[in-house]
């Protein structure tokens, strides 16, 4: 597993320590969120008609919080729940925070569609140190440490190495918002995008489309529209599995921007960023 060896401090953190709490406490939680995917889920509206969150949500973004203010209680959360009851995202500072996504899929969720998960990411000085994806139905659990590669169910996991477009098995989503001109761009998006690649997937996880490309499976992700806690572990699992990750437009990867591209190798990624419509969801997280 990804959390063994050499220890490594940051600030005074131990992060090997962080690794081994939020693993266990994402075990718990994904107990949790298995046994209510046995049956569909009551759900409330957040903003939209898509915009869902249920008990569940809530109840693993406090499972999670509370386990981790227990051995550091001065750390920072930017959490999808806590962000969308508190009426804004907090703003990411050089404070060691956690980035959580307690039910990444809350689509699939209330539907029993069992590919939905937790995404938990660590940023110390603004640098993301530790990345957990963890689907409890079917057992996937994706983590890295920042310098120590990625991990799938502890085995260690690399890109495809797809460069090619024509070849390249590219994942993407509609999004929760269904406003007309982001609805312009997606279908845009996907109509230009199937008539170029060897296959379009749309899985309904954002964070386990990124999981995807790290493992291989995929070899490219676009989305314009996510939140920083929907890509802040998987941009890190990418890119310790040899994969880029870079603003849709091809320029640096800017987390609070609501834009990501994952992608196998950076020719792949510029490739993609070459062909898609450019959307700019606002506002942004920050």
């Amino acid at each position: 597993m990804s959390g063994r060896g050499k220890h490594t401090m940051a600030e005074g953190l131990d992060l090997g320590k962080c690794f081994e709490i939020i693993n266990n406490l994402t075990t718990e939680a994904g107990r949790l969120i298995a046994r209510n995917n046995e049956t569909r889920q009551d759900f409330v509206c957040k903003s939209g008609d898509i915009d869902l969150v249920t008990q569940t949500d809530q109840d693993v973004e406090k499972l999670i919080m509370d386990g981790i203010r227990q051995h550091y209680p001065d750390h920072k959360f930017i959490g999808e729940e806590e962000s969308s009851s508190g009426g804004g995202v907090n703003k990411l500072t050089d404070a060691p925070t956690w980035i959580i996504d307690p039910v990444d899929g809350t689509m699939n969720f209330v539907h029993a569609f069992p590919h939905s998960c937790i995404s938990v990411g660590l940023k110390v000085n603004k640098v993301t140190e530790i990345g957990i994806i963890y689907n409890p139905m079917l057992e996937q659990r994706f983590t890295a440490r920042r310098g120590q590669g990625a991990y799938y169910n502890g085995k260690r996991i690399q890109t495809s190495g797809q460069k090619e477009l024509g070849k390249a098995l590219v994942t993407s989503e509609f999004g929760t918002s269904r406003d007309e001109p982001k609805m312009l761009a997606v279908n845009e998006n996907f109509a230009k995008i199937a008539k170029q690649v060897h296959g379009l997937r749309v899985l309904g996880s954002a964070a386990l489309n990124m999981a995807m490309v790290a493992l291989g499976a995929a070899d490219a992700n676009y989305e314009m529209g996510i939140h920083a806690w929907d890509v802040c572990a998987g941009d890190l699992i990418v890119r310790e599995a040899g994969g880029v990750v870079i603003d849709p437009a091809g320029g640096e990867f800017d987390i609070m921007s609501r834009r990501v591209l994952a992608a196998a190798t950076p020719e792949l990624a510029q490739e993609l960023a070459k062909v898609l419509t450019q959307f700019y969801p606002q506002p942004r997280d920050d």
